[in-house]
């Protein structure tokens, strides 16, 4: 176990702490925790493809859906862990696939530009899920738990290893303006400390609310003294005095923020070249916001913090982006021209700076799609489906241009080397030198763990 102290500090500890302008928890904050094996990666991000990508639309070619389209599915195909009926019939995918890259990774027309990376991607096309609903299949993703009430994997990296810029914080969420079904809690550290919970930055107007300082910094410092000393003096006469310490690790870091948040997220001083890149020179303004944030993640990571989400805008303002249970090939391609050439341009941009081997890009959504819809016509779309979807990660010591896991000949459930989001998280924190079922906190009688009781490392994946 990663030792802890999980003792209360002595009203004369927290004063010090809080006299010197700097508490305890914040120092720990940034220097993390003993690492358990070698680490292979320093930095992840999460490109969060909420609502479901269609795993046989992607990465999951099934040449059977289009021999046996329209066909009934009949009562052998049916699961609850997708919505699903006899009556349903095959959908095949309006895409083509294509094998890229010198590996032949298959991978859809519909994403072009990730198509030229295929040669760095690991895909996992035998995830498998709990519940078909987003709110549970999304607090599964981020926290390991389909009721939540749980860090995020986010805040678990941050608490384990800390951050390597005392400017910025451990674990920043890029949103565009949407939070996925779950909640933030899919973005909170829960029983953690305070300071591991996610930062968010906007993709429209001003990134961070108050970060611009009212006050000279003088004022601010007498100020944040204060609050630290009546925090501490709470502190003493309360059971949770790392609570408070939190608090205090916050307001810190809110202070040390007001100059290195609009410096990061100012990519003005980026050259054009590398802004085209990424796509923020599009029309559209979804595809613009996104490349926005995208573009700031690498400079993020290359700032120190150790984990950044970016979340996908809803086109719609109403929907979760990937859901399509209508309109699959409009709408699923319109997610696709807003992040598919991001994303390239992320992987692509990390390895030609040297990044990538100490960067993990994870690309996933909370669930796949069903191969079969309730009629076929120009507006079909996929309903709910975890009995069998498909992830990649890229980097960080993962094998490029390989899958792993396989779906049957309809990609209607997992065949061979089933995968559970608990062994994902295991082989994440594992590339990030933590053992998965060492990183725990006492909480509720208990040593709890991002994992759970659950959870293998999968070796085949790593290089």
């Amino acid at each position: 176990m990663i030792p802890h102290d999980h003792r209360q500090c002595s009203r004369r500890q927290v004063l010090a702490s809080a006299s010197a302008g700097f508490g305890m928890l914040a120092l720990r904050a940034m220097a993390g925790m003993p690492l358990h094996n070698r680490a292979r990666a320093k930095n992840i991000i999460f490109c969060f493809m909420d609502g479901g990508p269609s795993h046989v639309d992607t990465f999951d070619p099934k040449p059977m859906l289009k021999k046996h389209e329209g066909k009934p599915i009949g009562e052998s195909a049916v699961t609850k862990r997708s919505q699903s009926n006899a009556g349903r019939v095959w959908f095949g995918s309006p895409w083509e696939f294509r094998q890229r890259g010198q590996s032949g990774l298959w991978v859809s027309d519909m994403f072009p530009h990730i198509a030229k990376v295929a040669d760095k991607l690991c895909v996992v096309r035998s995830m498998v899920g709990e519940l078909p609903l987003h709110g549970q299949q999304n607090l599964l993703l981020h926290t390991g738990r389909i009721l939540g009430q749980a860090p995020s994997l986010g805040a678990w990296v941050s608490y384990g290893l800390g951050t390597e810029n005392a400017n910025l914080p451990g674990y920043v969420v890029l949103n565009n303006d949407w939070v996925p079904n779950g909640g933030l809690e899919n973005f909170g550290s829960s029983f953690l400390p305070a300071s591991h919970q996610a930062t968010m930055v906007r993709a429209k107007g001003v990134p961070v609310d108050n970060i611009a300082p009212h006050d000279s910094a003088a004022i601010q410092r007498r100020k944040l003294a204060l609050l630290a000393a009546q925090d501490a003096e709470f502190a003493a006469s309360t059971s949770d005095a790392q609570a408070i310490e939190g608090a205090i690790a916050n307001y810190e870091t809110a202070f040390r923020m007001q100059s290195a948040v609009p410096y990061i997220a100012d990519i003005n001083n980026e050259p054009a070249h590398i802004r085209r890149l990424y796509g923020v020179d599009s029309t559209d303004e979804h595809q613009r916001f996104y490349a926005t944030q995208t573009l700031r993640a690498r400079r993020l990571v290359e700032a120190g913090v150790r984990f950044v989400e970016i979340t996908c805008p809803s086109f719609d303002g109403n929907n979760s982006p990937w859901d399509q249970h209508g309109l699959l090939k409009k709408n699923h391609e319109k997610n696709a021209r807003i992040t598919d050439q991001s994303v390239a341009a992320l992987i692509t941009d990390l390895d030609q700076r040297g990044l990538l081997d100490e960067t993990i890009v994870l690309w996933a959504g909370e669930m796949g799609r069903t191969p079969h819809t309730p009629k076929i016509s120009d507006t079909a779309g996929r309903d709910h489906h975890v009995n069998g979807y498909s992830i990649f990660m890229a980097g960080g010591g993962f094998k490029g241009g390989m899958t792993f896991g396989e779906t049957d000949d309809f990609g209607n459930a997992v065949a061979s080397d089933p995968v559970s989001i608990h062994d994902i998280h295991a082989t994440l924190l594992h590339q990030m030198g933590i053992n998965h079922e060492r990183l725990t906190f006492r909480h509720g009688g208990r040593d709890q763990r991002l994992t759970d009781v659950h959870g293998r490392v999968i070796g085949e994946l790593l290089g």
